[in-house]
């Protein structure tokens, strides 16, 4: 993503695909496919209803944005759940420059959901090298 960011000086969001029954619980990209992974946005919504969402594409939380972003948030009014969204700032920078989606490759845990950010600690605990054998052992005791 730095290295797509620096080549072509524009924005660059991760997204991957999701089942379009829970688009609604993410930012969505309205796509136009350049390559495998590779996309340029048309436009980007906040939670959208189902049959409204351009694509099956949310963001995931990484980005890589130019400066310009910064003077868009401090305008940007606020939207949906009655926070400032940063796909509404996203979406004004797409009137001025370029910004690309690449389709994240690897694991990705919505901490954003209370099962997402359980995922993700049971995970880290088990891969961590002073943690994994107690937290395993712990693991096994309360299933068995």
């Amino acid at each position: 993503m730095i290295n797509l960011a620096q080549d072509s000086q524009s924005s660059v969001v991760a997204v991957e695909q999701v089942p379009m029954e829970r688009v609604n619980r993410y930012g969505v990209i309205d796509p136009i496919k350049v390559s495998d992974r590779l996309h340029k946005l048309q436009g980007v919504v906040e939670k959208p209803p189902v049959e409204e969402a351009p694509s099956n594409l949310s963001i995931v939380g990484r980005y890589v944005l130019q400066p310009r972003i910064f003077k868009l948030l401090e305008k940007t009014q606020r939207g949906a759940g009655g926070e400032i969204q940063l796909t509404d700032a996203i979406a004004e920078l797409l009137k001025e420059q370029d910004t690309f989606a690449y389709e994240f490759d690897g694991i990705r845990y919505d901490c954003g959901s209370k099962l997402g950010h359980m995922k993700a600690n049971v995970e880290y605990a088990l891969r961590h090298p002073e943690l994994n054998g107690q937290f395993r052992e712990y693991l096994l005791s309360i299933v068995t």
